[in-house]
């Protein structure tokens, strides 16, 4: 008896993965005609919709199961030894195993409580792994340039995604296409050389372009080669860019991205062709970019999992200065800080927990342009007591009891953010040489009118809740304070009247919550000198009300500013003088 309700139970909940899982292709299918229709508005309400899918598919499930088995209300080892094994057994013929064991994870955590969540019960370690490294992938398609011609291999590549709307002028840009990739290919290419480009079987659309997405093979080596078509004023479709450079490739997929919307029945053939596009990004990392963000958060577990056997350091507190809000730590070795709202904020943060979870759920939810750092979000979390340094155990148990706890070896943290690690803008300007000072506070500048476009105000803009990445990029993470943009009353500062209104302490005039002062944004944005100069100089336009209101007036008529990721002078109508 045991065996069939065992059965019955993998079947549901398999299922109920099986349902979400129809429901998130739906909106993905969707992308191309959004893109080709230029329905940017309903994208991003699609984008936030498909984040949100997960929890709501797995809630449905969790009912349906104590719908059908209402005394269920505790585990039974025997019974679930046998769900479990009943599930690996539905996993064998599964299009998308990996998927489906974390959703089977996320039932199962929902049903019953930490104590049980060991790979007894659930997929710690992955069994889907074990069936994926024996299937072959069928992602993508190749094409021989040798056999049939670059032009010719060019259009049967464009034809094969179906797109509906012409091309401005497509002769151009394959022409375009092929000097560039002559250009820029690091593989051997000549007469007696076997030269194949393989192309994934669907475009990856984001904010306002597809990207076609491949790599050049040849006898010698492999290169990356991303393709990102736009639309012109004109509703024609134009290609923009080859990107062949991994590094440029790289930031197309960063974590400061919002993630892609690409149709796809294989994940793990997509992640396993990315990650050898991108050797050094990690898989869950690759999960997150394709919209797969609870399985992205499942593989870093693991990973975690594994570099904590695999090393001897201890989590510490975070390098910089001290939340108002949040406690950071991390992990010397590990690239990732870890973050734990405070029970109790400074006296001058007005919001509360679940106020800041509300902040980050938004960013999630939200184009991040690039410049806002994804979130992974965990809830009881434990990890081992030894790995701790003593005071940073003290400190958490201090400022946040409420989630922090110590069950035997463990360290058990109720509700958890991770972040890549990024040196906070302060202390890198403390070290920086004078031009990579200037550079950043020239990014700087440029994060925040890019978040802007996006319809958000990141409030807090002091230099500490900034990152600087590996490649000095300037990158936004702490949302506490994040607002939209339509939501601030930005104002001039009124002159004063009198002689005591000048040298009052405190504003002599009304001030609402929501108002701002752009012009008082010089006093805290760059205090050196040097710095100032350099940002004055770059963006002295957002130190007045005119430009946050001009941007206010663009977005409320309904304009989605465009979002490159990828640099000026990788477009093609720089290279070729065009107007852009």
């Amino acid at each position: 008896m045991s065996d069939k309700i065992a059965r019955l139970i993998a079947q549901l909940i398999c299922f109920g993965f099986d349902d979400h899982y129809a429901r998130f292709r739906s909106i993905t299918q969707g992308a191309q005609t959004r893109f080709e229709g230029e329905l940017w508005k309903a994208g991003q309400q699609l984008h936030r919709e498909r984040i949100n899918l997960y929890e709501d598919s797995v809630a449905q499930t969790v009912t349906k199961v104590r719908a059908e088995y209402p005394s269920m209300t505790e585990v039974d080892p025997e019974l679930w030894r046998l769900v479990k094994k009943s599930f690996c057994r539905l996993m064998l013929q599964h299009r998308q195993p990996e998927l489906a064991e974390t959703f089977f994870n996320s039932v199962f955590c929902h049903l019953f409580d930490r104590q049980y969540y060991h790979n007894e019960y659930i997929f710690v370690d992955s069994y889907a792994d074990e069936i994926l490294a024996v299937r072959d992938s069928h992602a993508y398609a190749s094409y021989y340039p040798r056999m049939d011609g670059f032009e010719t291999n060019i259009h049967e590549i464009l034809k094969s995604f179906g797109l509906k709307q012409p091309f401005e002028d497509l002769q151009r840009d394959v022409e375009r296409l092929r000097d560039s990739f002559y250009k820029q290919s690091a593989v051997t290419i000549g007469p007696e050389d076997n030269l194949r480009i393989d192309i994934l079987g669907n475009l990856f659309f984001r904010n306002k372009a597809a990207y076609v997405v491949g790599r050049v093979v040849s006898k010698d080596a492999q290169q990356p080669c991303v393709v990102p078509i736009l639309i012109n004023d004109n509703h024609e479709l134009y290609i923009d860019a080859l990107l062949m450079d991994a590094s440029d490739v790289s930031i197309v997929f960063g974590f400061a991205r919002s993630y892609f919307m690409v149709d796809t029945v294989d994940p793990s053939g997509i992640v396993r062709f990315l990650k050898e596009l991108m050797p050094n990004k990690r898989k869950s990392e690759l999960y997150n970019a394709i919209g797969l963000h609870k399985h992205g958060k499942t593989v870093f577990y693991r990973d975690l999992l594994h570099h904590l056997k695999d090393s001897a350091d201890k989590f510490v507190i975070a390098p910089g200065i001290e939340g108002m809000v949040m406690t950071v730590f991390t992990l010397p070795s590990y690239p990732y800080v870890f973050k734990i709202i405070k029970d109790k904020f400074a006296p001058s943060k007005q919001n509360t927990k679940q106020g800041v979870k509300e902040k980050y759920q938004l960013v999630k939810q939200h184009d991040r342009a690039g410049r806002m750092a994804d979130t992974l979000e965990y809830r009881h979390v434990a990890l081992p007591r030894s790995r701790f340094a003593d005071e940073l155990v003290e400190e958490l148990l201090k400022v946040a009891p409420s989630e922090v706890s110590l069950d035997g070896d463990d360290v058990i943290i109720g509700h958890l953010y991770i972040e890549r690690r990024m040196t906070p803008l302060n202390l890198y300007l403390d070290t920086a040489t004078p031009a990579q000072a200037a550079d950043a506070i020239v990014d700087y500048g440029l994060a925040i009118k890019e978040i802007a476009a996006t319809n958000l105000f990141p409030g807090d803009m002091l230099h500490k809740n900034f990152g600087v990445t590996r490649v000095r990029r300037v990158v936004f993470y702490d949302y506490d304070e994040v607002c939209y943009l339509d939501e601030c009353n930005f104002r001039k500062i009124p002159e004063a009247q009198t002689l005591e209104q000048e040298m009052a302490s405190e504003p002599w005039y009304s001030v609402h919550p929501s108002d701002v002062f752009p012009e008082e944004f010089r006093h805290f944005l760059v205090t050196d000198k040097v710095d100032k100069r350099v940002f004055e100089d770059t963006h002295g336009d957002l130190l007045t009300p005119q430009y946050w209101q001009g941007l206010q007036m663009r977005l409320k008529d309904g304009y989605v500013e465009d979002v490159f990721p990828y640099h000026e002078n990788k477009r093609f109508s720089f290279q070729y003088g065009d107007d852009i």
